[in-house]
This record gives structure tokens, C-alpha cells and sequence, in this order.
């Protein structure tokens, strides 16, 4: 995990619920010392960070169903969207469709360990009864954080998504590729973007989008 301020210094925190000798660490831990370079000399072209230890949920349920609906707006603030490659936005969450049955649920903010309930724990509560399911998924994936002039160059160079603006911005969403790493991509801004990887391809994906970004950098 890297820290707010700019830094790149990995740590590892421990996980809520477990025992104290049990700890969660971010993938990114193996290119500490590749992303530390990078953010030492990152310019407004291009700028590459990790959003660590956020809730990731997956959620399979049918909108036509009013008891469902119902059970994701008293957990998560909002119906879930049913417009393919959207995103609905809660009390500290993002809700994000990837098919008509199917999204990730994503926290704004890091789980906290003084929370007594995790999100897939009220999801799996509010649920009872109904014909729908809620698995964390976030142990599996960590999301990344691109932002600069040069980003949606850079994510051209790897993903074959038609990224101008007019056509993908903020509120949409969508499941692809960046060269050979399965990605869910999530515009920020006008420049920035938020990427949920998979814990095992974290490190590569991190190594090949450093180095497609490097001759843009100027």
C-alpha cells in the first residue's frame, strides 16, 4: 500500500476480523522500489498509484425482483444500475454494472477495522430471503489509480476500448483488457481513471503500464 502523501513506502495492515497475527498486504509490495522511481519523477503527463485495502464485493441479484432492490438501497444507498456500463453511486460506495445480474460493489474509502460489520456481511444480512448473493471479492483484486495529461495515451497503447471522452467519462464503466491483464476500468475525471486488477496480475500490470507510459512521460 502506498500512502496518501505521495509516498511509496509498502506496508501491510492488519485484517479486520482475523487474528492479530494474520495481516493483508497489497500486491504491489514486489514493484515497490519501480513505483517509488516512478512517483519520484512523475509529471502532470502521467502519475500511477494503488487505492489499497478497499471493500470489493460481487453481487448477483435480479432488478426485477423489488425485495433485492430494495436490500441493496438499505445497504448501499441506491438501485443498482441496470444500464450496461454504468456506475450508481451510494453512501461510500460504487455500485458498477458487469452484466444484467451481476456488480461490483467498491468502498470509497479503506475498510476501517473499527466497522463491526463488513460490506459483504450486511449485504449477506440484508439479503435473507431473497434470491441473491454477495462474495467478497477483495482479497482477489486491488484497485489502481492513473491521472495526468497523457493517461488515456497511455491506456490506448494496451487497451483496446475507444476512450475519448466523448464516448467513455465519468458514470460509465467497462470490463477489458490492458494488454494481456484483465481490467474493469472506471473514468474519475476529465484525466484520471480508476482500474480494478487482480491480485495476480497487480505486479504485471504495474511493470507493462510503467513501461508503455515511459516515451510519453516528456
Amino acid at each position: 500500500m502506498w500512502n496518501e502523501t505521495g509516498g511509496t513506502v509498502p506496508v501491510v495492515a492488519r485484517t479486520p476480523g482475523r487474528p492479530s497475527g494474520v495481516w493483508q498486504e497489497s500486491p504491489l509490495v514486489g514493484v515497490a522500489a519501480l513505483l517509488k522511481q516512478h512517483q519520484a519523477g512523475a509529471s502532470a503527463a502521467f502519475r500511477l498509484g494503488e487505492r489499497p485495502f478497499l471493500e470489493l464485493v460481487n453481487v448477483r441479484g435480479d432488478t426485477r425482483d423489488a425485495a433485492f432492490v430494495r436490500a441493496v438501497e438499505q445497504v448501499i444507498g441506491c438501485k443498482p444500475p441496470e444500464q450496461a456500463n454504468t456506475i450508481a453511486r451510494g453512501n461510500g460506495y460504487d455500485m458498477v454494472w458487469l452484466g444484467p445480474d451481476e456488480w461490483l460493489v467498491r468502498s470509497e474509502a479503506a475498510h476501517d477495522a473499527t466497522r463491526t460489520a463488513p460490506l459483504q456481511a450486511k449485504l449477506g444480512a440484508a439479503f435473507a430471503g431473497v434470491f441473491a448473493s454477495a462474495v467478497d471479492v477483495g482479497s482477489g483484486s486491488t484497485v489502481l489509480e492513473i491521472s495526468g495529461t497523457r493517461t488515456r495515451d497511455v491506456l490506448a497503447r494496451g487497451c483496446p476500448l475507444d476512450l475519448h471522452p466523448k464516448r467513455f467519462g465519468v458514470g460509465q464503466c467497462a470490463q477489458s483488457h490492458y494488454f494481456k491483464a484483465s481490467i474493469t476500468l472506471l473514468p474519475t475525471g476529465a484525466d484520471s481513471f480508476d482500474i480494478v486488477v487482480r491480485r495476480s496480475f497487480a505486479d504485471y500490470f504495474v511493470r507493462i503500464m510503467l513501461d508503455a507510459a515511459e516515451p510519453l512521460m516528456c
